[in-house]
């Protein structure tokens, strides 16, 4: 399966966010990808004084824009997230779709960002928990002959989601991500592959890239890992999208050479 990550510089206006999906989505296309992986809040991301106000509530016609991608284009759409209003919470959530535009499936974050950096000289301080409330279920869902394990962002962090959904079959991973400038620069790319050689699973990590506002500056590096580690596609700075190939002989071969995947202990979700 040919697959592809898309790096954005979202701002508030998802309109013009849109624009720019499809504009990659018909490059995906005509280069024969079959899925298609978006980074984090692709659809609105926030001035840094409010909130995005466009939200999902229901199947509105946020959602509809968002499923009519996957349409449109006949690609799976997966990963990425929206700003999700539910029973009165605000949720991080991913939305995912098959060609047809069917849902596969909806994840809600369920690890939220907390980094205090205004130490740093980039004064970073951030609190996703003073806007959203955090998930409680994984999701893992089957794209053709794979098995994606969900995430975004700060999930990467926690290893036992990961190990989980490898213990439970999955072979490929999804992070989707708007990680910052400071800690991705320390962090990304080791815990990014970290979570390849620990799983044995391919990873897709797209990411936002670039100044959203005052407060919010990522640091893009939107990455492709294959399951021994390496790095197969790294988009680097500025927008873009990168695309690479998944062998499932390759998962088995990996496999094959080192037995690392066990069941682990019962997590909290199950």
């Amino acid at each position: 399966m040919k697959v592809a990550a898309i790096q954005l510089e979202s701002k508030l206006d998802y309109k013009f966010n849109l624009d720019r999906i499809r504009h990659y989505l018909a490059q995906a296309k005509a280069q024969n990808v079959e899925a298609v992986f978006l980074p984090e809040v692709f659809y609105s991301m926030s001035n840094g004084i409010d909130p995005t106000p466009y939200l999902i509530e229901g199947e509105n016609e946020h959602y509809q824009e968002i499923k009519k991608l996957s349409v449109e284009f006949g690609l799976y759409i997966l990963g990425g997230s929206v700003a999700t209003r539910e029973q009165g919470k605000i949720l991080n959530r991913s939305y995912n779709f098959n060609p047809q535009g069917v849902e596969l499936g909806r994840y809600d974050k369920m690890h939220l960002f907390a980094c205090d950096l205004s130490k740093h000289p980039s004064s970073t301080v951030i609190n996703e928990g003073k806007v959203y409330t955090a998930g409680s279920k994984p999701l893992m869902i089957d794209v053709g002959e794979w098995k994606l394990g969900v995430s975004i962002c700060f999930d990467l962090r926690f290893p036992e989601l990961f190990r989980w959904y490898s213990s439970q079959g999955a072979n490929v991973l999804s992070i989707s991500s708007a990680f910052t400038v400071p800690t991705g620069k320390a962090h990304w790319h080791t815990l990014v592959r970290a979570r390849a050689i620990e799983n044995q699973c391919y990873v897709v990590a797209s990411g936002q890239w670039g100044v959203h506002n005052d407060r919010m500056k990522t640091f893009g590096h939107s990455l492709i890992v294959d399951p021994w580690g390496e790095i197969l596609a790294d988009a680097g700075e500025g927008e873009g999208m990168i695309t690479a190939e998944f062998s499932m002989e390759r998962v088995n071969q990996i496999r094959e050479r080192l037995s690392v995947i066990t069941n682990p202990l019962k997590p909290h979700w199950a």
